[in-house]
């Protein structure tokens, strides 16, 4: 008996290792990424998108990597294993992305089944709800529905990865406060729900909000460079909460 259960778990890992050594064809690997935007993404991010997926098509994930999932304040985290000082940390963070277009890049996540990954998403839906940004520079003419959508697209996004990397530990960040007062409340009532959504089991909330909040319920200015997004010394602060996290991964 032990002999045999020796030699089917012997044949699992055997398979486990091809699978994971195996090259993918141009096409398989075509179909790991989208083809379309989000009707949800601004006009400029509906070029900047493609743009992220051809560099990540060009430099793809590799099994067991842990994954930095977003939008600007992703991305322009850059080389996130240098900032953290660990080896095999992605950065998957697309500039003005929404949680629909993360919806839809998922395919390369859950086919190099991460160690973890790490989503922080939805204030640019925020400001779809709210038309535009401050002083009227962007305008969002493909209106999210409401913060209860954006909601129930983080938990749908965690749901995938669940169901299609099981062993894949899933961390969802809390909103960043900012210093747009229009956006506040919203904020909040996304936290709830990413709070509330915790208890289905898909996933673990790292509460970067209060990390960056001040007494009046802003970013902390010397966390940002302009409201929204950190400055040095707001990642600074995002590296020193989450590394135990990190380096608690098995």
């Amino acid at each position: 008996m032990k002999k045999t259960l020796f030699f089917l778990i012997a044949i699992v890992i055997s398979f486990n290792a091809i699978g994971q050594s195996k090259q993918l064809t141009a096409k398989e690997k075509d179909k790991l990424y989208p083809k379309t935007v989000s009707r949800y993404q601004n006009d400029w991010t509906q070029k900047h998108y493609p743009q992220r997926i051809k560099a990540f098509k060009n430099d793809p994930l590799e099994f067991g990597d842990i994954v930095f999932i977003g939008n600007s304040i992703t991305e322009k985290g850059r080389d996130w294993s240098k900032k953290f000082g660990m080896p095999h940390i992605r950065n998957r963070g697309i500039s003005g992305d929404v949680t629909d277009g993360v919806l839809k890049r998922l395919d390369e996540i859950v086919y190099f089944k991460p160690k973890a990954v790490f989503i922080l998403i939805g204030i640019n839906d925020l400001f779809a709800i709210h038309h535009q940004e401050a002083g009227g520079r962007f305008k969002y003419d493909k209106i999210v529905p409401s913060t209860d959508y954006v909601g129930k697209n983080i938990l749908k996004i965690t749901k995938v990865i669940h169901h299609k990397s099981p062993e894949t530990k899933i961390y969802v960040s809390t909103l960043l406060p900012t210093r747009r007062d229009y956006l506040k409340e919203d904020i909040l009532k996304v936290n709830q729900l990413i709070k509330k959504d915790e208890a289905k089991g898909y996933y673990k909330v790292i509460d970067l909000y209060t990390q960056f909040v001040d007494a009046n319920g802003d970013m902390e200015k010397e966390l940002t460079v302009d409201g929204v997004h950190p400055s040095e010394k707001g990642y600074e602060k995002w590296v020193e909460f989450e590394k135990p996290i990190l380096e608690g991964l098995e």
